[in-house]
């Protein structure tokens, strides 16, 4: 009997054996991929501090429904709900930046995932729609820390040549958190809406934790780490400051820095107000904030009505809708992954602009790609149109984050990355809230309300393309400004 009843249980347990045999081969291979255990470590965990803030967001949009059945609400209020936590994240970016240039990054940013994971709670038990708006307020003001702490943290930890490769790795949290906010705490939004944050809100402490026990790194980029799988660049084994190879190019063709902008002391003596007037002084840097801004303004609005627009435009359920999502997630991964590495490989061949021309090229393609998406009506045509749109969104955010690194002096870097989070967040914030009211006042509300709706907030998109074909022409001068400033100031 006793050996009947494992035989019974043999096939389970062979199963059983398989997955952990392959969950392990799979964790290997993946630690092997990013370079060593350590680096696996920190790129995973900022990949899901993002991935947290971007769950949120998009477990807002899915559960629109619900929540304007329960709290007697309409699009404009889902909108407002979103756009508050982006509002007052944009002025916190500014403080938050300060702090990441001067104070123990790790430490600081743990203590704000707490925070986070106790606003999810507060959200999830708000009895009324204003209440709810109070606690997204305080929500918003917590996750601002994640941008300039997490840029800051990449430029430190990570050598100039695979920044792009890195940011891949790590903005991939981003739609990984959008997926799991459409796809899983928005099913549970279908039963209850509150439960869906509260699920949320319960890996917060456990990241939280995980955070504080990162280590330090040095500032400057002094330190990185190397690669285990890779052989060292002379810049990854130096141990002071170094230019970046972008800078190395444009030392290399003789492009002549802007002597005005030239730093000739510390930059961690600079106040906000005159950092601030420094880093929009460098044209590329403004190019970049505005394109980033024109991207992330129509993520924000996809994030908040992207399920309720794809199950009226295709007829489908709320369901099977996310699912749609997801397979349209994945396309933004893969795009991520591919323009960071792209970029990266375009800069190794020696192309200086390579960073920008891949994040020009992606935005105008996704313009392209969404416009047969928005009027087709059938799931299986339109699904390759929107996941093509979805990879050439993704893809250009990489190389404009990787490519901000070298155009800014490092020790600038944590309020640099606040100021561009505050006006990027700014445009996410107003996304919601406009996508809401232009639906439901300017072209009547319904499937054909957000259809068009859809297609003019594809200017934004376009105008992000028309600025990056222009920092082609300022970035190699605003680098070698960059690579000037270091020297001068050390």
């Amino acid at each position: 009997m006793t050996d009947d009843a494992s035989a019974g249980r043999r096939p389970g347990a062979i199963a059983a054996a398989a997955a952990g045999r392959l969950g392990r081969a799979g964790g290997r291979a993946l630690t092997t991929a990013l370079g060593g255990r350590e680096r696996a470590r920190v790129i995973l965990l900022l990949a899901a501090v993002l991935a947290l803030a971007s769950a949120d967001s998009a477990t807002v949009g899915a559960s629109a429904i619900q929540l304007r059945h329960d709290l007697g609400i309409n699009n404009t209020d889902v909108g407002l709900l979103v756009s508050v936590t982006s509002l007052v994240a944009a002025a916190a970016s500014l403080p938050f930046g300060v702090l990441a240039d001067r104070v123990r990054r790790t430490r600081m940013l743990g203590a704000a995932i707490v925070l986070w994971g106790a606003a999810m709670i507060w959200s999830a038990t708000a009895p009324t729609f204003g209440q709810l708006l109070v606690a997204r307020l305080f929500l918003g003001a917590v996750t601002a820390a994640a941008g300039p702490i997490v840029a800051s943290l990449v430029g430190d930890w990570f050598a100039s040549s695979e920044r792009g490769r890195i940011y891949g790795y790590i903005l991939s949290g981003e739609l990984v958190g959008a997926a799991i906010g459409f796809g899983v705490t928005g099913g549970i939004a279908t039963l209850s809406w509150r439960a869906a944050f509260v699920i949320l809100a319960l890996p917060a402490f456990a990241l939280a934790w995980l955070v504080f026990q990162l280590p330090e790194p040095a500032r400057g980029g002094r330190s990185p780490l190397v690669s285990g799988t890779a052989k060292a660049t002379p810049v990854e084994d130096a141990g002071e400051d170094q230019e970046t190879d972008a800078q190395r190019l444009a030392q290399e063709h003789g492009v002549e820095p802007e002597p005005e902008l030239i730093l000739t002391r510390d930059p961690r003596r600079l106040g906000l107000v005159a950092a601030a007037r420094y880093v929009l002084s460098i044209k590329t840097n403004v190019a970049l904030i505005l394109a980033s801004a024109g991207g992330y303004y129509f993520l924000s609005g996809v994030q908040t009505f992207g399920v309720e627009f794809v199950t009226k435009q295709y007829g489908i359920a709320q369901a099977l809708s996310t699912l749609v999502l997801l397979a349209v997630g994945a396309a933004g991964v893969v795009g991520v992954l591919l323009g960071g590495g792209l970029g990266d490989y375009l800069l190794h061949r020696g192309y200086l602009n390579g960073r920008i021309l891949v994040s020009a090229i992606s935005a105008t393609l996704a313009v392209i790609l969404f416009v047969p998406a928005i009027f087709i009506r059938s799931p299986l045509t339109a699904l390759p149109y929107i996941s093509l749109a979805a990879l050439a969104l993704s893809a250009q955010n990489p190389p404009i984050d990787a490519a901000r690194l070298d155009i800014v002096h490092p020790l600038l870097w944590g309020r640099a990355e606040g100021i561009r989070t505050a006006l990027r967040t700014l445009a996410q914030a107003s996304a919601p809230l406009l996508f809401g009211a232009v639906s439901d006042y300017v072209f009547g509300g319904g499937r054909s309300g957000l259809q068009w709706t859809f297609l003019l907030m594809l200017l934004p998109l376009a105008a992000s393309a028309y600025f990056l074909f222009k920092a082609l022409r300022t970035y190699p001068r605003d680098v070698a400004t960059a690579l000037a400033s270091a020297t001068a100031s050390r």
